[in-house]
């Protein structure tokens, strides 16, 4: 079973959809004792940084998210969800990240790109990384973010993406996943490192 995080902020409906069209067994919630009977966690998210660590703190989901991960069980972070990841947010006006990986979370350049990044693009990944395994080179995933992550240490980087600039569109650390991308709007190549997630031993 498969926790899926909902503390009001996550693009809930698509991920469970796609979870479901991959086999797996999926709990919508935010109750933590939930959290702890399930093998794996999804955090998802969109919108504000500032809001969404707000939510967690007020529904004791932090406490349970970084447990948890002490705990070694398998966490897939999702666009802001991977985000919150980070131990803050160049977009957070007062709230600090969960802290689980260091670095911060950049806002993309004024220049000669468009911001949001929003669309189609390509990532180069780790093919030692599980989440993408048996993938594709160089595939396209959907986008809409107009803040990046940025590592303190660069083997945390599992995947990159050009915007602009060379940005981490994945990261990997022991059971820590995340993806900036969304792979429930992703279609194949998108269901494939939702099916690889959930296959995880």
């Amino acid at each position: 079973m498969i926790a899926l995080i909902d503390y009001g902020m996550g693009n809930i409906h698509s991920v469970k959809k796609a979870l479901e069209l991959c086999g797996a067994k999926v709990l919508v919630t935010n109750n933590p004792k939930d959290i702890l009977s399930c093998k794996k966690i999804i955090l998802p998210g969109v919108g504000a940084f500032d809001d969404a660590m707000l939510e967690l703190e007020k529904q004791g989901l932090d406490i349970v998210i970084r447990s948890e991960i002490k705990n070694k069980k398998p966490l897939l972070g999702i666009c802001l969800g991977m985000q919150l990841l980070f131990e803050k947010s160049e977009e957070a006006r007062s709230k600090k990240g969960l802290g689980i990986l260091k670095g911060l979370v950049k806002k993309f350049p004024k220049g000669n790109f468009k911001v949001p990044h929003m669309g189609w693009n390509q990532i180069k990944y780790n093919p030692a990384c599980p989440i993408f395994k048996e993938m594709p080179d160089n595939p396209y995933l959907y986008f809409c973010h107009s803040y990046y992550p940025l590592p303190e240490k660069k083997e945390v980087s599992a995947a990159q993406c050009d915007y602009g600039v060379d940005f981490t569109a994945g990261v990997w650390q022991e059971n820590v996943y995340g993806v900036q991308f969304h792979p429930e709007k992703s279609q194949g190549v998108g269901l494939k490192i939702i099916d690889n997630f959930a296959k995880l031993c």
